[in-house]
């Protein structure tokens, strides 16, 4: 399994900012206090979030292309949790138009590396002077470069969008996303523990290297949900080891970093 190319992501991040507004604009004020699919979250702390993080990584390539590195939030983690909870009791008409002009910004920013590495090949000192961030400029999140920050933006719009609870869930995550989310999450497997992942009709896919081997079996889009901390809703995952049926692994947090609540 590997990353997706910068401009397969990049489509990808132009899709998943569409279904993420399309979802929001359907949200009515009395549907923002309602309780979304995160623990203690409403949908409005969802859709603030969302807004958050799409202006965090923003930032992260807006810097980039000066040579420069910002911490992700500002105001570090607390500073993200004042602005969530700041901004959850919007109404609806202001959740949708912070969200669109912060998936605006966002994604005019990564739209902009395709610039960027094209005049990165040019010859001339004026288009080098003016080439700014790559997909592989160094940014302060994860300690990684900008491919990375596409993939944590990527990752934040599904999942997030599915968590509002309106009708999109992990069922309708992609194979490619649900291919992604197992390499990512395999940080998430114990260490005593060696899964292999059996989505029906696919390859098996096996991560973790402990001892103790596992096999979770069913829909891939229920793997990568339960990977994600999130419920299966295709049906059951069956786990076994050495053909009798088990419980399903507890799961290490979320990989380190900023976490996806």
């Amino acid at each position: 399994m590997t990353a997706p190319a910068p401009d397969v992501l990049l489509a990808q991040l132009h899709k998943a900012a569409d279904v993420a507004a399309s979802t929001a604009s359907k949200l009515t004020d009395a549907d923002i206090p309602a309780a979304s699919a995160l623990p203690g979250w409403t949908r409005g702390h969802v859709l603030a979030h969302l807004t958050g993080i799409c202006n965090a990584m923003a930032r992260q390539l807006e810097f980039a292309s000066r040579g420069e590195t910002v911490e992700l939030y500002d105001g570090g983690q607390e500073g993200r949790n004042k602005a969530i909870d700041t901004a959850a009791g919007h109404d609806a008409a202001t959740h949708l138009a912070d969200l669109n002009t912060a998936l605006e910004r966002v994604l005019k920013a990564f739209d902009s590396l395709n610039v960027a590495e094209a005049a990165a090949t040019e010859s001339s000192t004026e288009a080098s002077a003016a080439s700014g961030a790559t997909w592989q400029t160094p940014i302060s999140y994860r300690g990684g470069v900008v491919l990375d920050g596409g993939l944590a933006l990527w990752r934040e719009l599904v999942i997030h969008t599915a968590d509002l609870g309106t009708g999109y869930g992990p069922e309708a995550w992609s194979r490619q996303f649900c291919e992604h989310l197992f390499e990512f999450l395999s940080a998430r497997v114990p260490e005593t523990h060696r899964l292999v992942l059996q989505p029906l009709g696919l390859a098996p896919v096996t991560i973790g290297n402990g001892g103790r081997s596992v096999v979770v079996s069913g829909m891939i889009t229920d793997i990568a949900a339960w990977l994600a901390g999130r419920e299966p809703s295709l049906g059951s995952l069956r786990a076994s080891a050495a053909a009798d049926d088990v419980d399903l692994p507890e799961l290490l947090p979320w990989p380190a970093g900023t976490p996806a609540k």
